[in-house]
């Protein structure tokens, strides 16, 4: 049981979602002492990063109501930030939130 971090991923399978007309790689971590801080990512940014960012908004939605009970997401970089304010590396875009507790 364990387990150090969760870790899910989408992509173009029977169950997979688009988002902009996209399909995209979503990864979530979360540290084991503070499961309800999490950071997201997703990729390949390219193919839409309005796509991108709606991706990893419902992966820390569905990881958030799972864990705790809730979709309440507190980002710290989140989907609705400035272009500016985003971390983007290597074609993955990278979010940070912490999933509100009951």
């Amino acid at each position: 049981m364990g387990v150090a971090l969760a870790v899910t991923a989408c992509g173009p399978g029977d169950d997979a979602i688009s988002f902009d007309g996209q399909f995209f790689s979503a990864r979530l971590k979360s540290e084991r002492s503070d499961r309800a801080q999490f950071a997201v990512t997703t990729r390949p940014v390219s193919a839409s990063l309005a796509g991108a960012r709606e991706a990893a908004r419902y992966e820390a939605t569905v990881y958030c109501v799972n864990s705790f009970g809730r979709s309440d997401v507190d980002w710290v970089v989140g989907p609705d930030d400035e272009d500016e304010a985003l971390t983007i590396e290597n074609d993955t875009l990278m979010l940070q939130g912490r999933c509100r507790e009951i």
